[in-house]
């Protein structure tokens, strides 16, 4: 009689996927368009490429205002943004839903701003009500910004910005809205003018589909009136020249990114093609299956959803949980086993605190689709198995009922 033979070793040959909040997965479209020889950088086609990709950033953040290009991370985006509107002892109002709400809040007073935190906590949205009450409570109107996190990419938390522009004008408060768009731009529905947003940031390495490297910043008319009023801005942070140059490389103080915008004119086509509604729908579907197994493990197992109600959750990035160390054996095991990466649980724990392994994060922004999916949660139900975390079953199946329609 044969004997069946048993394979032991690694099934993780092949394409990885990372399924990480940021850098995204990269479509090849956009790798290939970056795979070219260096271009002239003082006329000819990337100069004329150049002039369509504001137009076409401002179509996806739904904005007729301004927006400019920076070479620079997320990070660079939020010193930008404060370097055109705040000043030294300004007040800031900095709304907190995780550890990058704090980091911003960090940046800005780093940078002399006067900023009062109010923090949500780990797993709640900004609540409007608590905003308007500390405007309305700002007699002497000494706070200039409003600071706020549409979705923190630690927690998975999804604010209403409409909701916090809304208690901002029963306060009668005429500060400024800031939204960090870092994780939900091009994933969660964002419009920033029917909004009142007044500057919105973001970069290339998540919902954009693209390397690291490049930073937005969207800004209205009131934020460019601001700007205008500071004595000094400096040089490489001011947002004048780069939204309306009169120069070529006024558009990037200098050289440009040449590669770079290769790669996101071959993005913002993607997405236009789709269309952003779909691709705002697209995000919907596959984040509701993501969803729909993890509520099915977590009956009856260890598991738990960072954020409860699915109003609140970001179609980007979903923030989950395991008894520690669970979730940091789940990552190990996914990585070796699977090929497939999943993110840490930033900010919920210090790293050499014992519960920083309890803590995980699926990110689906951007280049994903029903296929990478069902990979990722088939491998993750598999994990569970290999492991013996106790898990309800059938959160594949849910995931699929989701997807099927």
């Amino acid at each position: 009689m044969m004997r069946k033979a048993t394979y032991n070793g690694s099934l993780a040959g092949g394409r990885s996927y990372l399924a990480i909040p940021g850098p995204s997965v990269v479509p090849d479209r956009v790798l290939n368009a970056m795979h070219a020889a260096s271009p002239n950088i003082y006329a000819g086609a990337l100069v004329e490429m150049s002039e369509t990709l504001l137009p076409d950033l401002k179509r996806i953040a739904r904005t007729r205002h301004n927006a400019a290009i920076y070479i620079a991370n997320g990070h660079g985006a939020w010193e930008a943004a404060f370097a055109n509107i705040l000043a030294p002892g300004d007040g800031v109002l900095a709304l907190i839903t995780g550890r990058f709400g704090h980091g911003w809040a960090d940046m800005a007073a780093q940078l002399g701003a006067d900023v009062t935190r109010m923090d949500f906590g780990r797993a709640s949205p900004i609540d409007p009500a608590r905003v308007e009450q500390a405007l309305r409570a700002d007699t002497e109107r000494r706070i200039k910004v409003v600071v706020a996190t549409h979705v923190d990419t630690s927690t998975s938390a999804l604010s209403d910005l409409p909701a916090i522009r809304a208690a901002m004008d029963a306060a009668g408060h005429p500060a400024l809205l800031v939204a960090d768009c870092i994780a939900s731009f091009g994933c969660d529905r964002f419009e920033m003018d029917a909004w009142g947003v007044d500057i919105a940031v973001t970069a290339s390495q998540k919902g954009l589909m693209m390397p690291p490297g490049l930073a937005f910043v969207f800004f209205s008319d009131k934020a460019a009136e601001a700007r205008r009023g500071l004595a000094r801005v400096s040089p490489y942070w001011d947002w004048t020249l780069r939204a309306a140059p009169d120069q070529f490389y006024q558009y990037f103080f200098g050289t440009a990114p040449t590669q770079h915008l290769y790669g996101l004119r071959a993005a913002l086509d993607m997405i236009l093609d789709e269309g952003t509604e779909a691709v705002w729908a697209r995000h919907d579907r596959l984040a509701r299956a993501i969803w729909a197994a993890g509520e099915v493990w977590a009956d009856g197992g260890a598991l738990r959803l960072n954020i409860a109600d699915p109003a609140h959750r970001s179609r980007a990035v979903t923030a989950l949980s395991l008894p520690t160390p669970k979730a940091s054996d789940l990552r190990a095991w996914l990585e070796a086993e699977a090929g497939v990466t999943l993110g840490i649980g930033l900010g919920m724990a210090e790293s050499d605190d014992p519960a920083w392994h309890g803590y995980f994060r699926i990110g689906h922004m951007g280049h994903v689709n029903a296929h990478m999916v069902l990979g990722a949660l088939g491998s993750i139900e598999a994990g569970m198995i290999a492991l013996d975390i106790p898990h309800g079953p059938g959160g594949l199946s849910a995931a699929a009922r989701v997807i099927a329609g």
